[in-house]
């Protein structure tokens, strides 16, 4: 009877596990995905369960909303860094570390490997107290890894000379609306209040009241792609993006240095086939709140690189598409276009979620500056004074010269997000590239600005060219 008993206890406790843990509090929700986790309401608090040790996946922090100001560089959806970690145990603490990735050696001598390994240091990023244990799986308050300053706002609004913040937990929370657990990934959003006294212009210009600046921080947990991805060797020759590593198991007479260029995984249904279907392919959504006509010159001129990948034998390989309702921009699933606001005129930028170990992309991101546009009408509207004066109606052509700069730009950012570096010699050479930084081609006909030619439509044969060695 008391071995029954004994085993009955066992196994109670085996089946119960972590629900035991909470067992006396009736407000901890269950998120089930890559990684399982709870959040407890009563106490703002977020539990891992942690199940594969040594497993290494991808982080990625970023800031989910923004500052708003060009001159401090805070934006809405910018992404932070992309690193490679793995949990490990040592003692009572599960520890997250980053292994480095920029000294290797690629052999299949295991101690070779681990000599590399052991002469350069690792980060460790967080020690996390174990919990609970049940059956392999661990269980740890991960909350403080989560509400801290993990894209470092107080360092860059110290350096912008902006004043001195520390981040006041009281009025920091989970944002429990952006937190969401997927089978390949999950993602945590988290509001950060900073708290201090302002001594810029600049946060005072765009925060109500500037002794406290919120914004919030994004963390995500990701899967890392299969080992099916082929890496290409990086040419300088061909407009791609390159990324580098030491391998230290390289022969003496080879180049230590390895550089492979970044791009996204495609492959033809049919290899055979001179033009095929993708397996995947590659595609783009664009931030629902973009405005018209804006959105629908965006989602053109984005979708000038099909003709690139046409090219190369692919069909409808490219595709850019309106951003599902219930879709984040930081989900890794999606490559984005986004609509980015600040108080002045600012910078547009392609970035992207990337394998650092292969440089194969995983989610390109496009942040677009808002106010661009506009510089770009009162340009034209300059320079088309006197007919624009006569007629406050008489704006289409300095709209649609607006609209044609917009449609390169979002080609062109795009492009930075497939692989794609800048090409400043395209317009002297019949506009070869989306990739250069284009100034407007104006005419004068029969006394009259013309704007008609102002900007390419369409993609640029040297990115054809681009395409071709990447893809």
């Amino acid at each position: 009877m008391r071995k029954l008993i004994a085993m009955f206890l066992f196994l109670s406790f085996s089946i119960q596990g972590f629900a035991q843990f909470f067992k006396d509090n009736k407000t901890v929700t269950k998120y089930e995905g890559y990684f399982t986790f709870y959040y407890d309401e009563g106490n703002d608090k977020i539990f891992l369960e942690i199940k594969n040790l040594d497993k290494e996946f991808l982080y990625v922090n970023s800031l989910s909303e923004g500052i708003g100001s060009n001159d401090i560089g805070l934006d809405r959806g910018q992404l932070g860094n992309t690193r490679v970690v793995k949990f490990i145990k040592a003692g009572n603490k599960l520890l997250l570390i980053q292994p480095n990735q920029y000294y290797r050696a690629i052999t299949d001598n295991i101690e070779e490997k681990k000599s590399v390994e052991q002469a350069f240091a690792k980060s460790i990023l967080r020690g996390f107290k174990i919990k609970e244990v049940e059956n392999g799986k661990y269980l740890v308050d991960a909350t403080s890894f989560f509400i801290r300053d993990a894209h470092g706002v107080m360092g860059r609004l110290s350096a912008k000379k902006q004043g001195k913040y520390t981040l006041d937990r009281s009025r920091s929370a989970i944002n429990l609306e952006r937190t969401r657990a997927f089978p390949e990934n999950v993602e945590f959003d988290v509001i950060i209040t900073f708290k201090g006294v302002p001594k810029g212009y600049d946060i005072s210009s765009v925060v109500p009241t500037s002794t406290s600046v919120t914004v919030n921080q994004h963390h995500s947990f990701i899967a890392l792609p299969d080992n099916n991805y082929t890496p290409r060797k990086f040419d300088p020759r061909s407009g791609a993006n390159a990324m580098s590593y030491l391998d230290y198991a390289t022969p003496v007479n080879e180049s230590i240095k390895k550089r492979f260029i970044y791009r996204h995984r495609l492959e033809k249904k049919n290899p055979n086939a001179a033009k095929s279907e993708a397996v995947e392919p590659i595609i783009y959504y664009l931030d629902r709140g973009t405005p018209e006509p804006v959105r629908s010159a965006l989602l053109d001129g984005a979708r000038w690189w099909n003709q690139a990948f046409e090219s190369i034998g692919f069909t409808n390989a490219f595709q850019v598409k309106m951003l599902p309702e219930d879709a984040d921009l930081l989900d890794v699933r999606y490559n984005v276009i986004q609509w980015v606001h600040r108080s002045t005129r600012g910078w547009s930028y392609g970035s992207s979620v990337s394998d650092p170990r292969t440089g194969e992309i995983i989610k390109g991101h496009v942040s677009l500056g808002s106010l661009r546009i506009r510089q770009d009408f009162m340009i034209a509207q300059a320079l088309m004074n006197k007919p624009f004066a006569e007629s406050d109606n008489n704006y289409q052509p300095m709209l649609e010269m607006a609209l044609g700069r917009i449609r390169q730009l979002s080609a062109h950012e795009v492009g930075h997000t497939i692989g794609f570096t800048h090409n400043f010699a395209a317009s002297a050479n019949n506009r070869a590239s989306v990739m250069d930084y284009p100034h407007p081609q104006i005419s004068v006909t029969n006394g009259n600005i013309d704007f008609s030619d102002a900007y390419a439509v369409g993609i640029g044969d040297w990115d054809k060219v681009t395409v071709a060695y990447s893809y």
